[in-house]
């Protein structure tokens, strides 16, 4: 039983008593009001009981690049931040998870090492057409494509072409096809980015590459009928497509990342690669776009692509972002970097909650993650709303102590989380492999 004088539930801030029974809520009553329990927990009058967070774009590129970042270090930092479900992205592992065989080493090599919940995506590539149906009737929760190059060979790009003709096997199936949308013709014809600084890296990704490529999947979802997802938005251009596409009714959702919501272009500084992501963290005036297709609905969810590599792959102490590994290693701190500018914004909690729990979840279809509710798996979170805390090296639970976030006060201290009933310590491995059935149900 956990006693919540304040707690998020239905979208609102309510007091409450939870009852946990097998891991799940089976009882949400008037706070004080419930009978009596041999475990109880009881939150401070500053905490907030929230549902544990939901991140469905993460990189942990393990088995192959455990070097990157891995199991066991990426859900360490899920577990710190309060995500308590995570989904795997399919590369940058080896193999990458194109192939039902693919995921099975992709479970073998996470299964006894994560601290929180994990599942997978899979992913299209030109030459597994004919696997994809294998692939999801294996678990996986939708698959990724690429339309320009991914930044490892072993994960190419699709055409338009090839695209709409995975998205059709998707569609049979009942399954989601997650886009990352940049136009190679833009990308190619853009000027090549050289040295530390950051604008001549931004404008070798502009916004028309992002542009242009949704337009393609906007076309392509529209023919299809395939559910389509754009990872990462980042620009105001996008936020505009995709608000005009969900009022004509194309079967298209959309996310954004916390580095797009809290950080700026004008404000990086040149030579810091930390800041290095594809498509590129834009200007101001695409960040409060941003902000603005949440808040109307446009966009649906904030996810981190946590996108790790090594030091040395980042090229920190050379600082070119042409050459440096772009991705933003953000896991661990991006709730707390939206929590802290939603304040600014003067935005309430529980519209966060929505964009990080409840919504990456719905997207993956784990109807039982990301919400308080009778039924629901017990993944909670004990929230210091209004306290603070400063990032430095020593908090990081990624496996590589590099971030944007480094130095920065960030709002909201996790003092509590639960999994399925059980609450975590920073020891405690009790994880468990998640798994989409070919009937539309989660093993859980």
């Amino acid at each position: 039983m956990i006693h919540a004088p304040r707690a998020i539930i239905d979208g609102a801030e309510q007091s409450a008593s939870l009852l946990v029974r097998m891991g799940r809520i089976v009882g949400i009553e008037p706070l004080g009001t419930a009978p009596p329990s041999r475990f109880v927990a009881r939150l401070a009058d500053d905490e907030v009981l929230i549902p544990g967070l939901v991140d469905t774009h993460v990189h942990i590129n393990e088995p192959g690049r455990t070097e990157w970042e891995g199991f066991d270090s990426a859900t360490a930092a899920a577990a710190a931040a309060g995500v308590t479900t995570l989904i795997d992205m399919p590369l940058n592992s080896l193999p990458p998870t194109l192939t039902a065989k693919a995921l099975a080493a992709k479970r073998v090599a996470a299964r006894g090492r994560c601290r929180v919940d994990v599942g997978f995506w899979g992913g299209s590539v030109p030459t597994n057409l004919d696997d994809l149906p294998e692939l999801f009737a294996a678990g996986v929760f939708g698959v990724k494509c690429f339309l320009q190059d991914s930044g490892v060979p072993e994960f190419p790009p699709l055409t338009v072409g090839e695209m709409r003709s995975a998205m059709r096997v998707v569609a049979g199936v009942g399954g989601l096809m997650l886009v990352h949308a940049e136009d190679p013709a833009v990308l190619h014809t853009a000027p090549v980015p050289r040295g530390r600084s950051y604008l001549a890296f931004m404008e070798s990704r502009p916004t028309r590459a992002e542009t242009s490529a949704i337009a393609a999947c906007i076309e392509a979802a529209a023919i299809t009928r395939c559910r389509v997802h754009i990872v990462h938005l980042s620009s105001a251009d996008g936020v505009r497509q995709i608000r005009r596409a969900k009022a004509d009714g194309v079967p298209i959702t959309a996310e954004t990342c916390p580095h797009y919501l809290t950080l700026a272009a004008e404000s990086i500084p040149d030579g810091a690669p930390e800041y290095k992501c594809c498509p590129p963290i834009r200007e101001q005036a695409d960040q409060d776009a941003l902000w603005e297709g949440l808040l109307d609905g446009t966009i649906d969810i904030v996810v981190s692509d946590h996108s790790p590599s090594t030091p040395e792959l980042k090229l920190l102490e050379v600082g070119d972002l042409g050459m440096a590994w772009g991705g933003v290693a953000g896991l661990q701190f991006g709730f707390a970097a939206v929590l802290t500018a939603a304040r600014s914004r003067c935005i309430d909690l529980t519209e966060v909650v929505q964009w990080m729990s409840r919504g990456p979840a719905d997207l993956a279809g784990l109807e039982h993650k990301g919400r308080i509710e009778i039924g629901a798996d017990a993944d909670l979170v004990a929230l210091a709303v209004d306290d603070t805390f400063t990032v430095t090296t020593d908090l990081i639970r990624h496996r590589h102590p590099v971030t944007p976030y480094l130095g920065k006060e960030l709002r909201g201290v996790v003092r509590a989380r639960w999994l399925r009933g059980t609450e975590l310590t920073d020891q405690m491995v009790a994880g468990r492999l998640l798994t989409r059935d070919v009937f539309g149900g989660v093993d859980r």
